[in-house]
């Protein structure tokens, strides 16, 4: 899919972040966009900015939709065809996603699967909606983004973090494997995963809004503010921008990459998981990996 002018594009968590950001740079390349959130204010934000960038011509929707609801999803999907006047798609972005849920062992298990059911079944539920407009289409492009956190399943030895790793790994395999399904089932539909790595975006943030003050930090008040502020440090010192990260994803639909890392990070993490998997859950492990990225983009 070498151009995106003329085409429709469905993005979920479209309301910040990596989502909005792709909403905005397919609306100002022509394509016609619908988003899904759970944030009305966050959502029209994107609007308004998206549309501010489009060409005369190009729709940009927004609907309310929780990603891990499977009836938000097909009236989303409404929506789209609605809104959109459509039987058809080109491009499905299934972005949203949350953390939490670290610990499996004595974490509440609401939250973990509260997780687990935003980043896995809400690419599930999206490309189950969706794909049958993606194949109506005459070509047609569906993206899942995972994670780092889909091929080394760790923030560090002090922290688990096993809901959001689990259900990129899943978004890993099932990307992978819809490209065989694609190739023998409809051809002209392709398939991307994505793995940032440090991206600054609002996940901790949202993360936070999401399950309130008793959750992802195990408590309120001091905690809860701390937690905040490292959040805030998160989406303000990452490596990459959501702006430069969405550049790299849509350039990978535009080159039909399959696999598509976004940021030094992710790539050394790929590259040292590849080459020392038995090692990659040793203390040490990710921390001689953040060393050297720290002397490559800071020498000295």
């Amino acid at each position: 899919m070498k151009d995106f002018s003329g085409k429709i594009a469905v993005v979920t968590g479209g309301g910040a972040g990596m989502g909005r950001e792709m909403t905005k740079q397919l609306a100002e390349a022509g394509c016609s966009v619908a988003i899904c959130d759970v944030s009305e204010e966050d959502m029209a934000v994107t609007v308004s900015e998206a549309m501010t960038l489009a060409p005369q011509g190009v729709r940009v929707t927004q609907f309310r939709a929780d990603v891990a609801n499977e009836k938000d999803v097909q009236a989303f999907a409404d929506h789209v065809r609605t809104a959109h006047e459509t039987d058809h798609i080109h491009v499905l972005i299934n972005n949203a996603g949350i953390g939490g849920g670290g610990s499996f062992v004595d974490g509440p298990r609401e939250n973990w699967e509260r997780t687990f059911n935003v980043c896995w079944y809400g690419v599930y539920n999206n490309a189950r909606a969706f794909m049958g407009m993606l194949v109506a289409a005459d070509e047609g492009h569906i993206v899942n983004v995972s994670s780092v956190n889909g091929f080394w399943a760790s923030l560090g030895p002090d922290t688990p973090h096993t809901a959001y790793s689990a259900a990129k790994f899943a978004v890993k395999g099932f990307t992978e494997a819809l490209i065989t399904d694609l190739r023998l089932n409809a051809p002209h539909v392709k398939a991307s995963v994505v793995m940032p790595g440090h991206i600054g975006t609002q996940i901790a943030l949202n993360t936070l809004r999401e399950f309130g003050d008793d959750s992802a930090v195990g408590g309120g008040g001091e905690e809860f503010e701390e937690a905040k502020a490292r959040g805030e440090q998160f989406r303000d010192n990452a490596i990459t921008s959501a702006s430069d990260a969405a550049r790299v994803i849509l350039d990978g639909v535009r080159a039909d990459e399959w696999r598509i890392l976004i940021g030094p990070d992710a790539e050394a993490i790929d590259e040292a998981v590849r080459k020392r998997p038995t090692d990659a859950y040793k203390g040490d492990f990710g921390m001689s990996i953040f060393a050297k990225l720290r002397e490559a983009i800071h020498p000295g």
